[in-house]
């Protein structure tokens, strides 16, 4: 532990900023955790990896950035190296149909309608779990409706750069999706 850790309020202001951020991105980080990882049991060891990331970052963090852009930084550093690591000890598998949660819609939709909606997802978090790492935050953040300044913030490039990364890697998922459809 550090002398700041000790300093009285120090943890006090480090637990607020944790619980103000986890109130309002934990449904973005629940998402870009199953982004990264299909397996249940182990998105949710990831998903406790980036709250601890997230909660001990803020000892750290100097104001710079957005505390959102902040927040998605961590946890994209923290989900690729989850993922880098759990590649050298087991290998990826697919989420299946009883894995994959469904955000509940106006109206009811039909257990065909909720079945075509749970594929769709289905093949979509598949696609975006092959992406290589940095084509991944980058997708994952546009998702969560972050925009280009504050993508480029979190991967360390321009906005420019992003908005052409963005729409290629869309391209390229359109492609594949479709591919995957016609097969």
């Amino acid at each position: 532990m550090s002398t700041r850790d000790h300093a009285p309020g120090q943890a006090q202001v480090r637990d607020d900023s944790y619980r103000d951020a986890i109130d309002r991105f934990g449904p973005a980080l629940d998402r870009l955790a199953r982004a990264y990882e299909a397996d249940p049991e182990t998105r949710r060891d990831l998903i406790q990896d980036i709250h601890f990331a997230i909660w001990r970052s803020f000892g750290s963090y100097d104001g710079r950035c957005s505390p959102r852009t902040w927040i998605y930084r961590v946890a994209h550093n923290t989900a690729t190296s989850h993922i880098t690591r759990a590649f050298r000890v087991r290998q990826q598998r697919f989420v299946t149909l009883d894995e994959l949660s469904v955000e509940p819609a106006v109206r009811e939709p039909s257990a065909d309608e909720a079945l075509d909606h749970r594929r769709t997802l289905e093949r979509l978090y598949a696609l975006i779990r092959q992406l290589d790492p940095i084509d991944r935050q980058v997708i994952v953040s546009y998702l969560e409706g972050i925009e280009a300044a504050g993508i480029a913030e979190i991967v360390g490039t321009s906005p420019g750069a992003i908005g052409m990364k963005v729409h290629r890697i869309k391209r390229v998922l359109a492609l594949q999706f479709n591919e995957r459809s016609r097969s």
